[in-house]
C-alpha cells in the first residue's frame, strides 16, 4: 500500500503537521483516485493559529500602510512568476482546466493589485472648526484578527479576495480553505512570507466543521468572511453574530440570462456555453437558467445550443483542448445526476443528457456531460435548486415582463444578465431587477477588483461586500475623534448635552 502525502497547516510562518489524528482524502477528480490526504484541525490547532496571529498583529498594524502595500507588490510579482506551478496545482485537485485555473488565480491577483492602493483607501476625514475651537476627525483601524472560510470551487481567487484587503488594512488573518483542494492556499501562504509578510499574519488551518466552529466562537477573532452554500452561510452568519463578530457570508445562486428577441443570437449562445458549462458549472456566477423571450427566440436559441453542447470537449486538466473537466467529488456527480433524474420526472424536456458520461482511460473520474433542459417551469426542483453542475435549464417567457419576473421572484439574487440591442430595455432591466450583480450583454458580471462583489436576497448575509471599497470598510473599524485644546475651553462645568451653537 502506497503511503499518501499528508498536508498539514501553515502556522506562524511555516508548514506544520496536523496533530489531531484526523485526516480527509484528497481525490484526483479525473480518475477518482486518492492522491493525498489533508489533516483536519482540532480546537487546539485553531487556537495555536489564533495565538500566532494575536502576537504578530500589533506590530503589523503599527507598520505604515505604504510598507504593508509593498508586500503585495512583491506578492503579485511572485504570483506571475509561479503561475504555471500554481495553476497546475489547482487543477490537479479541483479538476478544472489549467486555463480556467489561471483565470482563478488572476482574479485573485487583481484584488492584490487593488490593495496596493491601501494607503489611499485607509485615509480618514478631517473637519477643522467643527465647533468653537473644536476639530473633528475619523480614522480607520484594523479589526485585529480576521478569518476566512472558503469553498472548493475557487481555491485561489476567493482566499485572496479575503486575505489581501484584511492584511493590507493591518489585520492578521486565519484562512480555513476547503479540505478538497488545500494545496494552493498553503502555497499562497508560503509566497506571502517570501514577499515579506511577517510570520503569524497569515495562517492557514485545514479542517472541517470542528475548525469552522472553533473560528466562529473564538473570542480573539473580530470578523469572519464566508463563501459557500446558503444553509451554511446562514449558520455562519448567525453564529458569528451571536459571538459578537461582524460577518459577511455569501451563499448560493440561480443566475438567469434573459435573451431578448433583438439579441445577437450567436453571441448569446456562445455566452451561455461559456457561462453555463465552464468549470463544469461549478461557479456561483454560472448561468444555469436561460430565459428566451418569445417562442421564436426560444426555438432558435435551443436549435443553436444543442449541437454546441453535444460537441463539448470534456477531459482531464492535462488535456489542453478540453472545454471542461470533471466535477469535484463522487458525491457531487451523484447529486447532479440525481437532479437531472428529477427534472425528467417533473416533466422538463431533456434535450441533451449528460448522465453516465464515461471517458476512455478515466472511467473512475467524476465526469458529467453537458446537459440541457427545455420547457422548465418555476415550480420544478431543477429551477428552484442550485445544481452546481453542467446543467442549463431553458425557461420560456412570453414577454419581457414575464422574463424580468423570473429572477426577481427567485429566492437567490447573486447574478443576472440580459442580452439585447435595446438600450431602453437594458436600462430598465438593470434598474428594476433585485439582483446584486447585473450584466448587459455580459453573461458573468463579476465586478473588477475596484468594485464590490456581492449578491442580494438569500445569496448574501451581511451589509458589506467583497473586494472594492466595501472590503476596506469591512476589515476596519471607524474611530471618530473630537478634539479641543485648552485655549478653547470655557471655565466651569457644563451639565447640558453639548451642541454646536
Amino acid at each position: 500500500m502506497t503511503t499518501q502525502t499528508v498536508l498539514g497547516h501553515f502556522i506562524d510562518g511555516k508548514r506544520v503537521a496536523g496533530a489531531s489524528g484526523r485526516h480527509a482524502d484528497i481525490f484526483n477528480p479525473a480518475t477518482g483516485e486518492v492522491q493525498a490526504q489533508v489533516a483536519l484541525a482540532d480546537v487546539d490547532e485553531v487556537r495555536a493559529a489564533v495565538a500566532s496571529a494575536r502576537q504578530a498583529q500589533p506590530g503589523w498594524a503599527a507598520t505604515n500602510p505604504q510598507r504593508r502595500a509593498r508586500v503585495f507588490i512583491r506578492f503579485v510579482d511572485l504570483l506571475n512568476t509561479h503561475m504555471d506551478e500554481l495553476a497546475a496545482m489547482l487543477s490537479k485537485e479541483h479538476g478544472k482546466t489549467v486555463e480556467d485555473s489561471r483565470g482563478d488565480i488572476v482574479r485573485g491577483l487583481e484584488v492584490c493589485e487593488f490593495v496596493i492602493g491601501a494607503p489611499h483607501l485607509l485615509k480618514g476625514e478631517f473637519t477643522e472648526g467643527a465647533g468653537p475651537a473644536i476639530d473633528m476627525y475619523s480614522i480607520r483601524q484594523p479589526v485585529g484578527i480576521g478569518a476566512g472560510i472558503t469553498p472548493f470551487n475557487f481555491p485561489g481567487m476567493i482566499p485572496m479576495w479575503m486575505f489581501a484587503p484584511a492584511i493590507a488594512c493591518g489585520n492578521a488573518f486565519i484562512l480555513k480553505p476547503s479540505e478538497r483542494d488545500p494545496s494552493l492556499p498553503l502555497r499562497l501562504a508560503e509566497l506571502m512570507i517570501e514577499a515579506g509578510l511577517p510570520a503569524g499574519i497569515l495562517n492557514v488551518v485545514n479542517g472541517d466543521r470542528h475548525a469552522v466552529d472553533a473560528l466562529l466562537t473564538d473570542p480573539d477573532i473580530g470578523a469572519i468572511s464566508f463563501v459557500g452554500s446558503t444553509p451554511i452561510a446562514r449558520y455562519v452568519y448567525g453564529t458569528a453574530a451571536a459571538n459578537g463578530k461582524r460577518a459577511q457570508c455569501f451563499g448560493g445562486a440561480k443566475n438567469h440570462m434573459v435573451v431578448m428577441p433583438d439579441a445577437d443570437l450567436d453571441q448569446a449562445v456562445n455566452a451561455l456555453m461559456g457561462a453555463g458549462y465552464g468549470s463544469a458549472g461549478e461557479r456561483c456566477m454560472a448561468v444555469s437558467v436561460a430565459v428566451p423571450v418569445g417562442e421564436e427566440t426560444a426555438n432558435r436559441l435551443v436549435e443553436k445550443l444543442v449541437p454546441k453542447i453535444e460537441a463539448l470537449r470534456i477531459g482531464p486538466f492535462t488535456d489542453d483542448k478540453a472545454d471542461m473537466g470533471p466535477v469535484v467529488t463522487r458525491e457531487a456527480k451523484a447529486r447532479i445526476e440525481g437532479l437531472i433524474d428529477r427534472g425528467v420526472e417533473e416533466g422538463a424536456k431533456l434535450l441533451v443528457d449528460g448522465r453516465g458520461f464515461k471517458l476512455q482511460g478515466y472511467e473512475g473520474g467524476y465526469f458529467v456531460g453537458g446537459t440541457l433542459f427545455d420547457h422548465v417551469t418555476p415550480d420544478m426542483d431543477i429551477y428552484r435548486q442550485e445544481i452546481f453542475g453542467p446543467v442549463l435549464s431553458v425557461v420560456r417567457a412570453g414577454t419581457y415582463e414575464d422574463a424580468l419576473a423570473l429572477p426577481m421572484s427567485h429566492e437567490y439574487g447573486n447574478g443576472v444578465a440580459i442580452f439585447t440591442r435595446d438600450g431602453d430595455a437594458a436600462r430598465d432591466f438593470a434598474s428594476r431587477v433585485n439582483i446584486g450583480m447585473v450584466g448587459i450583454n455580459v453573461p458573468i458580471p463579476v465586478p473588477l477588483a475596484y468594485h464590490s462583489f456581492g449578491g442580494w436576497k438569500a445569496s448574501s448575509f451581511g451589509d458589506l461586500n467583497q473586494h472594492g471599497t466595501d472590503s476596506i470598510r469591512f476589515w476596519t473599524k471607524t474611530k471618530t475623534v473630537t478634539a479641543r485644546w485648552p485655549s478653547g475651553i470655557k471655565d466651569g462645568a457644563e451639565f447640558v448635552m453639548p451642541v454646536m451653537k
